[in-house]
């Protein structure tokens, strides 16, 4: 839906405009398109009025962020190409913005749907605000341009602007216009709606109520000043905050006995309690009475600024578009369903439609048991794709490679498409990104799990080793490092990991401790290109057989599109882009167990992400073992680790494996309970003499649920979560001598094959929590509650966080 927003109160302010910014972004957030032009200063008790003779102008505002006042505007609009969100501004009133905004801008998109005329700052019930109001005003400019238009407006009863408050009051107002929209009445031109902005407003019953015709009793609405005051001057949006806050005196005039006329100068300021009190002398019902009493009781009220006490309702007012009730059937109290995707399926024969296509034949054949096991069996159906829906409006679930995911499907339908993939989630799963997410969680949150799970990490970019002085020219641990370890033997020296922060499945990683060592590395992959200075440099036919051809052997070294050619012959340097590097502490000594052959392990947990934002732990962990026992990194040579790297002692992956991999993958609960005697100090006695185990699945789930807060709070731009998404996650994790649990990496879209036969029910269990609190939850076959209510031992419930897109 195509919505065009306006208001009476000008752009974001927390002193005049302050709800506006928060609907727009819920609203973008719902799937909508939502275009925006608005008056550049405050507009407010200007009703549906036009400046006659005046030449209107615009001028270009870009948001800054939600709830500060750091946007910019701007004489000229943003070039063509240029990303950026951008609203018009005009020197006009609240109806001209509707003209201007239905027939001169936004031409580009496609044609205006709804016309949402607020939030305004302050209700605008009963007749005495309704017929000054800039916002019904605006409303009522598109309803005589024959577009469907609602009136918003929020009551306030603190001038502290509460986030969560207007977050609450702004996504219940997206449901109902919603709502309204795909139920509109023929009778109305348009609706007029005041919520009450108090904690728990989505739990509050809505209510249709005509408008209370009410009149002024106590004399003038204006205040006499003297003529030499400068209050001429106060700014209309404080004026507006003033009198909206019924903060101005109200006072009947300085009166004079005088024969004739004495220059006086004067100020609007209602006298409100009219209004309280006509509220008081009529019956109940009407659109003041609703946002100040219970739907089920009528009581005598004291005036407005003392009823926070009070249950409060939404009002909802269908209007024609001459200020009087639609003559309609709009009576008594309106319902939101409780659960829209289950209201959709009830309008669907209870039944929705799934496309799984895992093109993997080890997961395919789990998710289609997993569906079958835990739904009803007449509650979906199987399509082969998106184009065979009956319309694209029925409810699908699509399981599928990414690449393959229908992401437009999901944006042009958000209330009834999901995928099981978030769009963009880079925060979590590239590596020089989740360095960043931690460590400006970090500098915020200094006491999070993070601090004591994840080790410190340096990223750099590098194309050419020949820049790699000045890549790493900050990183001063790096460097003091290689200070400590310059008069040391190998096996005695601070070891560092290096790991290409695109890659997966373990390659390119390579072990270092001293600059020589790194600089060997990256000159040993260039040297493992062809030389572009040779006869033949064209000929791809020296290339390995495996080599992709459009391989360009001329390209600068490490560029994003030509290595991948080089995987075979370079030990596993597969990746989409080898520019961006991450370096940490190697983890040294590992967890070793002599049941196992002293081999190094990692484990692996499977985390489910659903919404915006609900995130499981699947107990059901794995551990994957090295190929080879562990040897201490330079117990041989020092330079064994970058000119002839055997890394099988170190890495974990078990894809980099030869042949049947028996004995590498375990479950984790199937590993001693007890940790070994080493000459690890008494400080982890404790833990010894428990189940290390137990601590260490409480540590994963800890620092699950504070890895996703933060990139979901700090990293909105790089982990976007979606409320129609859910998506699966291996993590890695790596337990050191001690016992310490240590975070290695996020990898999006697991490769379960890796599992291996003996293990598959482990992935089926987990399918089987995914299709049971992730699908099942979001088409609304259940109502998901959390961990331990819902009795889900297998999935455990870490983080519920309400990021206002559901």
């Amino acid at each position: 839906m195509h919505v065009l927003i306006v208001n009476d109160d000008g752009p974001p302010s927390n002193q005049s405009s302050p709800y506006v910014h928060s609907l727009v972004k819920i609203l973008q957030d719902a799937g909508h398109t939502v275009s925006v032009i608005l008056p550049h200063v405050q507009r407010s008790w200007i009703g549906k009025a036009h400046f006659v003779g005046h030449v209107t102008k615009p001028t270009y505002f870009r948001p800054g962020t939600l709830h500060k006042d750091d946007g910019t505007t701007h004489a000229r609009p943003l070039p063509d190409g240029v990303d950026g969100e951008e609203w018009v501004l005009v020197n006009g009133t609240p109806a001209t913005c509707v003209q201007l905004g239905l027939h001169h801008f936004f031409q580009d998109r496609d044609p205006v749907d709804l016309v949402v005329s607020g939030p305004n700052y302050g209700r605008n019930s009963t007749a005495l605000f309704s017929l000054s109001s800039g916002t019904i005003g605006g409303a009522m400019e598109a309803a005589v341009c024959r577009k469907k238009a609602i009136a918003l407006s929020y009551a306030f009863y603190s001038r502290d602007h509460d986030p969560m408050l207007i977050a609450g009051a702004s996504r219940l107002s997206v449901k109902l216009i919603e709502h309204l929209y795909n139920r509109w009445d023929q009778d109305v031109d348009l609706y007029t709606i005041n919520v009450p902005l108090i904690e728990g407003v989505e739990k509050h019953k809505i209510l249709y109520a005509n408008t209370l015709q009410n009149y002024w009793s106590s004399g003038s609405s204006f205040q006499e000043i003297d003529a030499t005051s400068d209050e001429d001057e106060v700014k209309p949006g404080k004026e507006e905050k003033d009198i909206r806050s019924q903060l101005v005196p109200s006072n009947n005039g300085i009166g004079s006995t005088a024969t004739r006329h004495r220059h006086k100068h004067f100020k609007w300021t209602p006298k409100f309690t009219d209004i309280h009190k006509s509220i008081e002398e009529n019956p109940p019902g009407n659109d003041g009475w609703a946002l100040t009493q219970g739907f089920t009781r009528y009581n005598t009220l004291p005036p407005l600024i003392h009823l926070t006490n009070l249950t409060h309702l939404y009002s909802v007012t269908p209007l024609k578009a001459n200020f009087m009730h639609a003559s309609s059937s709009l009576q008594g109290e309106l319902k939101l369903p409780l659960d829209l995707h289950h209201e959709i399926l009830q309008r669907s024969n209870s039944c929705f439609y799934a496309y799984i296509n895992y093109q993997d034949d080890y997961v395919q054949p789990l998710i289609l048991s997993a569906f079958q096991t835990q739904l009803p069996p007449s509650s979906y159906i199987v399509v082969p794709s998106t184009n065979a829906l009956p319309n694209s409006e029925m409810p699908i679930v699509q399981i599928t490679s990414y690449e393959d995911l229908d992401f437009s499907h999901l944006l042009a339908h958000p209330r009834t498409s999901f995928t099981n993939a978030y769009i963009i989630r880079k925060a979590l799963i590239r590596k020089h990104y989740l360095a960043n997410t931690v460590t400006t969680w970090l500098a915020k949150n200094p006491d999070s799990p993070l601090k004591h799970h994840v080790k410190p990490t340096l990223d750099f970019e590098l194309d050419y080793a020949e820049f790699l002085d000045e890549a790493i020219l900050e990183a001063y641990e790096l460097h003091e490092s290689f200070s400590r370890n310059s008069n040391k033997e190998p096996v005695d020296r601070g070891w560092w990991i290096l790991k290409p922060s695109m890659s997966d499945r373990g390659q390119g990683i390579r072990l270092f401790s001293t600059e020589q060592e790194l600089r060997d590395i990256f000159e040993q992959w260039e040297n493992e290109l062809p030389d572009s200075d040779s006869e033949d440099e064209h000929d791809t036919t020296s290339l390995p057989e495996t080599s992709n051809p459009s391989f360009d052997p001329t390209a600068p070294i490490l560029n994003a599109n030509n290595l991948s050619e080089v995987a075979e012959a370079s030990n596993g340097i597969v990746t989409s882009q080898l520019r961006h590097f991450v370096v940490q502490p190697y983890i040294h000594p590992p967890l070793l167990f002599p049941s196992h052959q002293n081999r190094k392990f990692h484990i692996r947990s499977y985390v489910l992400a659903v919404g915006a934002l609900r995130v499981y732990v699947y107990k059901d962990m794995l551990a994957l073992f090295a190929a080879t026992s562990y040897t201490a990194p330079g117990s041989t040579s020092s330079n064994a680790f970058a000119t002839d790297p055997d890394l099988r002692a170190h890495l974990t992956n078990t894809c980099l494996q030869d042949g049947h991999r028996e004995g590498s993958v375990h479950r984790f609960w199937d590993l001693p309970s007890s940790l070994p005697n080493t000459s690890t100090t008494s400080s982890t006695d404790t833990m010894r003499l428990s189940d290390w185990r137990t601590t260490t699945f409480a540590h994963v789930c800890s620092t699950t649920s504070a890895l996703f807060h933060a990139a979901a709070l700090s990293q909105q731009i790089h982990f976007q979560t979606l409320p129609s998404a859910f998506e699966i996650f291996g993590v890695d994790w790596m337990v050191d001598e001690c016992g310490g649990t240590w975070l290695l990496e996020v990898n999006a879209f697991p490769d379960f094959r890796q599992t291996g036969d003996d293990l598959r029910g482990v992935v089926a269990g987990l399918w089987e929590g995914v299709v049971r609190v992730g699908v099942a939850g979001l088409v609304g076959l259940v109502k998901v509650k959390g961990d331990g209510e819902q009795g889900d031992e297998g999935m455990k419930l870490v983080l519920d966080l309400d990021m206002g897109r559901g």
